[in-house]
């Protein structure tokens, strides 16, 4: 279960992420982070998730934000993700699953009948100071990055 509270510091995790690097999520405070949860690397949605991410990122820049996303995939995985959709963003390995349980996006899921428990689409806004803004569960990929814009510019602007 997550102990994130909307206007509370989020947790200081080791990360292991694209491009062979590991770092804090403090190693990123003086920048705001658009952490987006999904389920799995190369499937439809998530595709086409990463790939709007992608296309706004210049606007992500110029709000002094980093974005980074996040599945159990592996790293080679998310290298071959990464490449093949040409992000211009780090994806983050959660293979232990110790970021997802921390935002708790953890959830069973019911497939065809069939129970199982994966990532359920989120993204967290955390500000230069490490404070988590805004959060946004059971996300619909359709116009999602432009309302997280949208809130990022009103954080700004604040």
């Amino acid at each position: 279960m997550s102990t994130l509270e909307l206007g509370k510091p989020i947790p200081d995790m080791l990360v292991q992420a694209t491009d062979d690097q590991a770092f804090r999520l403090s190693d990123l405070r003086g920048k705001n982070i658009v952490l987006y949860f999904y389920p799995k690397d190369n499937t439809p949605g998530c595709t086409t998730e990463g790939q709007d991410f992608r296309d706004h990122h210049e606007e992500f820049e110029a709000l002094n934000t980093v974005v980074l996303g996040v599945s159990r995939d592996d790293l080679a995985s998310h290298e071959s993700f990464k490449t093949k959709q040409c992000f211009p963003f780090d994806l983050i390995a959660d293979t232990d699953e110790a970021l997802c349980r921390a935002f708790d996006v953890i959830k069973e899921k019911n497939l065809y009948g069939k129970k199982s428990m994966g990532i359920e689409r989120s993204t967290f806004i955390i500000d230069t100071q490490g404070v988590l803004r805004r959060e946004y569960r059971k996300v619909k990929v359709d116009g999602h990055v432009l309302a997280v814009l949208n809130d990022l510019r009103a954080l700004v602007r604040t």
